[in-house]
């Protein structure tokens, strides 16, 4: 079991840095999933999750102490006033640099989903994007909306799917070493404090070549258009 790398502890909450390659619950009836080694090695007698990564997606989490916070962050995550922000790689070049993906979801075949043009209820993420060395490209993503699989579906739309993405991504000769989607900032307003939180990747060697990620420390200062 490996270390948890716990980012922030506060009265009501902490914050938690997911590796990537873990599930966030358990598998079969051994307690191995994310939550429950978080919960175990932080010695918390209770603990709730207010929302989740995929099992390739590393980065910030929320955890909630008490019911009352968690009941809190789930209105905040509703009402879209947790902003999120993540960072991911892909190795094919976009339709496009930078903008907005946005449409419904439905799911596909083996528990992949796809993106529709319909506009009912639609999964809204919007992007810059950097060029990195040998033709990979760093993504900067903000969703607005927190379908399943939405970030990962979004850039296979544009024809960037995530470099490692073990659905959505065409995997070459030789493996990855990792799923290349980070969940890199959290920015939140909880009873009346601003709390920011930036971590860059720990693992995965793509994520810092040919830009400083220093650039991009402060993503919510980027200029974002109105959606």
């Amino acid at each position: 079991m490996q270390p948890i790398n716990i980012v922030d502890e506060q009265d009501d909450f902490i914050i938690v840095e997911k590796p990537n390659d873990m599930n966030f619950h358990d598998e079969g009836e051994i307690d191995n999933g994310f939550f429950n080694q978080v919960k175990k090695m932080g010695k918390f007698d209770k603990l709730y999750p207010v929302h989740r990564l995929d099992k390739m997606t590393s980065g910030l989490l929320i955890f909630a102490k008490n019911l009352a916070t968690a009941q809190q962050f789930q209105q905040l995550f509703e009402q879209h006033k947790v902003e999120k922000y993540y960072l991911a790689i892909s190795d094919k070049k976009p339709k496009k640099k930078q903008g907005m993906i946005k449409g419904d979801m439905a799911k596909s075949r083996r528990g992949m989903w796809k993106l529709l043009r319909s506009q009912e209820n639609p999964a809204t993420t919007q992007f810059f994007s950097y060029p990195l060395t040998a033709g990979r490209r760093l993504y900067l993503l903000k969703p607005h909306s927190g379908k399943t699989h939405q970030l990962r579906v979004a850039l296979s739309s544009i024809g960037s799917p995530i470099l490692g993405d073990p659905s959505y991504a065409v995997q070459g000769g030789a493996a990855e070493q990792r799923g290349y989607l980070h969940a890199y900032a959290l920015r939140f307003n909880f009873n009346s404090q601003y709390f920011e939180y930036v971590l860059p990747p720990s693992s995965g060697e793509y994520f810092t070549e040919g830009l400083a990620l220093n650039e991009l420390s402060c993503p919510w200062t980027l200029p974002w258009p109105s959606i």
